[in-house]
C-alpha cells in the first residue's frame, strides 16, 4: 500500500479546517494513524529537553499527561537527533517508551517503531511517532512519503505555537517563557490541567503576571498553590530577579520578625551577626508568603507598613531602608471570615487580595486526574529506575471516581507508593499499577455493577439454580473483557481468576 497524493491531500485540507489546535491535531494523528494502519500514533511537542504529547491515538489515556524526558528515554532521544525519518528495527535493544501502554496489549510489545522529526527554520518542535504490533506493518511506505506526512504536521504545530504566543492567553504548560528563559525551568513545577477551571486559572495568571499587583491565592491544602504562584513570577517583568519563600506557619514568633525584615549584630540575645530578611533578599523581586493567615496581628501591622510604603526596617536598626517586591501570599483559610473574628486585619487582606486567584480542587477539576496521573507516574518511574510502569484501566476509572482530600498532593504520594509497592512485588523494571496497591478509601463500583447483576438474574422466576448462576457468570465475564478492552489477562486479573482457568469457564458457558 502506497500513500496517494489524495490521502496527503486530504490531511492538508483538514489540517485547515477552524478547529482548535487540540482538537486539529488529534484529527492529524487519527487519520494518519488510519492512513498507515498502525497501532498508535501521537504527536509530541519539543522543549526543555522533553517531548510532551500533545495528541494521541490508540495508545493509554494517561499518556497525554506523561513528559518524555530524552534523558531516560533513548528512542526519543534518537528522534531528537536525527535530521530525517527514524525506523527502528524489530529486534532493537532499544526500550519503547509505549511498551504496556496500548490498551488490550498489556503483555505484547511494540515491534515497529517510526519517528518523524517535525522543524521549523531548522529547529526541533516536536515529533510524530507510529508504533505497531506487526514488524513488517511500515515497510511498504518509503521515506518520502513518510516525510511529506511529517512536514505537514510540522507546519500545522508551528503555526499553533505561534497563534499561542500572538495571543499569549495561554500559560506555558512547562513554565518555560516564549521568549525561551529555559534555565529556570523545573519538571516538578509544570501545572498539568486541560479542564475548563484548570484553563480558566491560566488565563487569569496569564493576565496577573505582566502587572505589579499582588495576588492572594487562595484554594484547599495541596491543591498546588505554590506551583500558581511560580508561574505568576515567571510569567512577570521580575522573572529574571529572585522569588524568596517563607513559610508563615512555620516561623516561631521569637524569630518571625527577623526572618521578614532582618536584624543588626546585637539587637537580642543570639543576634551575633547582621542578618538579612526576606524583604531585602526579594528586593526587585518576588516574595512568596505561604499559609500568610498563620501571622500574628503585631507582625501582619509591620507587614503592612511595608507593603504601604516600601519603608523596611531591621530589628534593632534605627534607619530604614527601601524596597522594591511584589507580594504573593497563599493560604488555605477564609481570610474574610478570618477579618470579621478579627484574627486578621482587615486592611491587609485589602493589600493583599488585590488580585484574587482560586486554586480548583481535583474533586472540581475530575478531568484532569488522568493527565495527573500520567505525569507522576513518569516522575516516579525516572527516581525508581524502572523501565515502565503501566496503569490498568481499572486503575484509571478508581483514581478518578476517589474523591482526593488530600487533592494533587495526595494523589501524588498514593502514586509514589504504589510504585513502591508494585515495584517489591512484581520485582520487575516493568510494573502495573493494580488498583488494589492504591488501598484507597473508595466504594467499589464492581460492587455495584455485581448487585445489578443479581438483580437481573434472579428477576426471571423461570431459571434454575444452575441456569441463574451460569447466566451471572456470562454477564460478569462479559462486563469485564469489555471494561478491559476485550484483553483475557487483564480480565482474568480483575476477576481473581488464572488466565487459563478464565478460558475453560468462558468455553464451558459458551462463550468461546
Amino acid at each position: 500500500m502506497k500513500l496517494s497524493i489524495q490521502s496527503l491531500a486530504n490531511i492538508a485540507i483538514e489540517l485547515q479546517h477552524g478547529l482548535a489546535g487540540r482538537d486539529r491535531f488529534q484529527r492529524l494523528i487519527s487519520s494518519v494513524r488510519e492512513l498507515l494502519q498502525c497501532d498508535a500514533s501521537a504527536l509530541l511537542r519539543y522543549e526543555n529537553q522533553q517531548f510532551r504529547p500533545l495528541a494521541i491515538d490508540g495508545l493509554s489515556p494517561d499518556v497525554l499527561g506523561r513528559r518524555f524526558a530524552l534523558s531516560s528515554h533513548p528512542r526519543l532521544e534518537a528522534i531528537a537527533r536525527a535530521g530525517n525519518v527514524v525506523r527502528f528495527p524489530a529486534d532493537s535493544q532499544l526500550p519503547d517508551p509505549y511498551d504496556g501502554l496500548i490498551p488490550g496489549h498489556d503483555e505484547l510489545k511494540v515491534h515497529a517503531c517510526i519517528g518523524l522529526p517535525l522543524f521549523a527554520d531548522q529547529e526541533l518542535i516536536g515529533a510524530l511517532t507510529f508504533d505497531s504490533l506487526n514488524p513488517a506493518q511500515f515497510d511498504v511506505f518509503s521515506d518520502e512519503e513518510l516525510w511529506l506526512i511529517g512536514a505537514l504536521a510540522s507546519s500545522a504545530l508551528n503555526t499553533a505555537l505561534l497563534v499561542s504566543m500572538l495571543e499569549k492567553g495561554a500559560l506555558p504548560t512547562t513554565g518555560e517563557i516564549n521568549s525561551g528563559k529555559q534555565s529556570t525551568y523545573r519538571a516538578d513545577e509544570e501545572m498539568v490541567g486541560l479542564s475548563e477551571p484548570m484553563k480558566q486559572l491560566q488565563h487569569e495568571i496569564s493576565v496577573v503576571a505582566g502587572s505589579e499587583l499582588n495576588v492572594l491565592i487562595t484554594g484547599e491544602t495541596g491543591v498546588g498553590k505554590e506551583l500558581v504562584a511560580n508561574a505568576i513570577h515567571q510569567l512577570s517583568p521580575r522573572a529574571d530577579k529572585p522569588m524568596v519563600y517563607l513559610n508563615c506557619a512555620a516561623l516561631p514568633e521569637s524569630v518571625a520578625e527577623s526572618e521578614l525584615f532582618g536584624h543588626v549584630k546585637g539587637a537580642f540575645t543570639g543576634a551575633i551577626h547582621n542578618r538579612t530578611g526576606k524583604f531585602e533578599m526579594a528586593d526587585n523581586g518576588t516574595l512568596f508568603l505561604d499559609e500568610i493567615g498563620e501571622l500574628s496581628l503585631v507582625l501582619q501591622a509591620k507587614l503592612l507598613r511595608v507593603i504601604q510604603y516600601g519603608d523596611l526596617q531591621r530589628v534593632g536598626e534605627d534607619s530604614t531602608k527601601r524596597v522594591n517586591v511584589r507580594i504573593l501570599a497563599a493560604t488555605n483559610r477564609d481570610l474574610k471570615q478570618a477579618t470579621i473574628a478579627g484574627s486578621f486585619r482587615v486592611d491587609l487582606f485589602h493589600r493583599l487580595s488585590v488580585f484574587p486567584l482560586y486554586v480548583p480542587s481535583l474533586r472540581e477539576r475530575k478531568g484532569d486526574v488522568v493527565l495527573l496521573a500520567g505525569f507522576f507516574v513518569e516522575q516516579i518511574r525516572n527516581k525508581l529506575g524502572l523501565t515502565q510502569i503501566s496503569l490498568p484501566a481499572d486503575t484509571l476509572s478508581m483514581l478518578e471516581s476517589y474523591d482526593w482530600p488530600g487533592n494533587v498532593r495526595e494523589m501524588k504520594h498514593a502514586i509514589e507508593r504504589a510504585a513502591v509497592l508494585a515495584r517489591a512485588a512484581q520485582n520487575q523494571g516493568e510494573v502495573i499499577l493494580h488498583r488494589y496497591l492504591f488501598n484507597l478509601p473508595i466504594s467499589e463500583p464492581q460492587e455495584e455493577t455485581n448487585s445489578n447483576l443479581i438483580a437481573t438474574v434472579t428477576a426471571s422466576s423461570s431459571l434454575n439454580l444452575q441456569q441463574a448462576t451460569q447466566g451471572f457468570q456470562r454477564q460478569m465475564i462479559a462486563n469485564t473483557l469489555k471494561d478491559n478492552q476485550m484483553n483475557w489477562s487483564a480480565s482474568a486479573r480483575a476477576l481473581g481468576l488464572d488466565v487459563g482457568n478464565l478460558h475453560r469457564l468462558a468455553k464451558r458457558l459458551g462463550m468461546k
